[in-house]
């Protein structure tokens, strides 16, 4: 290292003692960053950057948590690189196998930052076998279209009547979810009337009949809620709900709608559209009206409220009455109370005027004394202003100056000398001094010399 530094220094253009190395401008400062602000930043760039991409590699480590989110790592072939993932419950309830340690698959997500551990991670939205799927990878392509459009918005949910007057159900006449829901709602809610709106819920011609069905529903007078409903079934038999017809009649309709389809961890792009989703047809007809013994219970509770509000009132209306006709009963007690006040007032108005003038005459009598006394100050006042001007007068008087041996010369024409270049030489000069005047002849004239 030494070396080396004495090369650098023989080799500097400065070899006459001169300093090595040119004194450079100091660097700027970088802007200094807080974690959670750098972390969002990078979360930011990489949604932007990498908002919707395909990964392909080998599973390992795959787990299913308690809350139905999955986690695991995706590896390339030499195994050099890996990118760990997760896979939330929804996106995980659409897979139509069960992963394995090893399998070549295919994901689609986005890039994102696991913020508390400000870790990479890739979130998963569907998984295939490598080369397989496209049933899958239109489903995501129409939930992405109909997602952009605004029908999966939460903002637009409306709420569901707990109290119907009555429910439109649309689904098949051979299917068994029509039975299943209404054996539920007369269990339930016997009061409440069914409409059922027929429509195949599987096949070609499905999803324009299901929209059909679904508007014609919402021309029905008297219906508060509208149900959609199918049991379970294969994706491709599920698929009438995931057309954009249908999803688009669901997110138009003039009722709240309630969608029921198939099992628990189906999941159709019609619940996302919906009002409400239910795991099951059942379910979703137990969510539609509450059961009758309940509705029954609040209605007696409400009555029996009523009665005691309307008890109450009563109450308090008899008792204000009987206050009232004692009231009217002596309507003598009513008057004292107005006499006393009024023999009060009329003793007050009498004192009213001597009060008045006796106030009036203290207080000319307070303002004569402040006038005199004002007029007091004031004489004095003037008497020693004079007093000092007398004194100030008498100290210009010129005949004090005089009375010190001064003398006030002037000519024979009375003009005041004050410098010996007004006289000459024989002239007469009138001296004034402080008891008389003296008449003087100027023999010479020797002038000072003047000041420096």
């Amino acid at each position: 290292m030494r070396d080396s530094e004495s090369s650098r220094r023989s080799s500097s253009p400065h070899g006459d003692g001169g300093p090595l190395f040119r004194a450079a401008e100091p660097p700027a400062r970088p802007h200094v960053w807080d974690v959670a602000a750098l972390v969002h930043a990078v979360a930011d760039a990489l949604g932007a950057r990498f908002g919707a991409v395909a990964v392909r590699g080998e599973l390992s480590g795959y787990g299913r948590a308690p809350s139905g989110h999955c986690y695991f790592t995706l590896k390339d072939a030499e195994g050099t690189a890996a990118l760990r993932c997760a896979m939330f419950r929804r996106a995980a309830a659409l897979l139509d196998f069960a992963p394995e340690e090893g399998d070549l698959v295919e994901v689609r997500g986005r890039l994102a930052v696991y913020e508390p551990r400000g870790e990479l991670q890739f979130v998963v939205e569907s998984m295939r076998h490598a080369g397989a799927g496209t049933l899958y990878e239109r489903f995501l392509r129409l939930k992405v279209q109909l997602e952009a459009e605004g029908l999966f918005d939460a903002r637009r949910k409306r709420p569901i009547s707990l109290h119907p007057r009555g429910i439109a159900l649309v689904t098949s006449l051979a299917a068994a979810a029509l039975h299943d829901v209404v054996s539920a709602l007369q269990r339930r809610a016997p009061h409440v009337p069914i409409v059922i709106c027929p429509s195949p819920v599987q096949g070609g011609e499905a999803p324009a009949l299901l929209a059909r069905a679904i508007a014609a529903a919402g021309c029905c007078d008297r219906i508060d809620t509208l149900l959609v409903c199918r049991g379970g079934g294969s994706l491709e038999d599920l698929w009438p709900f995931n057309e954009a017809a249908v999803v688009r009649a669901i997110a138009a309709s003039t009722l709240p709608v309630i969608v029921g389809v198939g099992h628990e961890t189906d999941v159709t792009l019609a619940d996302f559209a919906a009002d409400l989703r239910a795991p099951t047809p059942t379910a979703a007809a137990e969510l539609a009206a509450l059961p009758r013994e309940d509705a029954l219970a609040e209605l007696h509770g409400r009555d029996a409220r009523l009665k005691r509000s309307i008890a109450q009132r009563l109450d308090a209306q008899a008792q204000r009455l009987d206050r009232l006709a004692l009231r009217l009963a002596r309507p003598a007690q009513a008057l004292a109370p107005l006499r006393q006040r009024l023999a009060l007032l009329e003793a007050r108005l009498r004192s009213v005027p001597q009060t008045h003038l006796g106030r009036q005459r203290q207080r000319g009598e307070a303002l004569t004394t402040r006038l005199s006394q004002a007029l007091q100050q004031e004489g004095e006042r003037r008497r020693r202003h004079a007093l000092v001007l007398a004194a100030r007068l008498q100290a210009l008087d010129p005949r004090r100056v005089l009375a010190r041996g001064y003398a006030w010369l002037s000519d024979e024409s009375g003009r005041a000398l004050g410098s010996v270049r007004q006289v000459e030489a024989g002239a007469v000069l009138q001296a004034q001094l402080v008891d008389g005047r003296v008449q003087a002849r100027v023999s010479a004239i020797e002038p000072d010399e003047p000041l420096a």
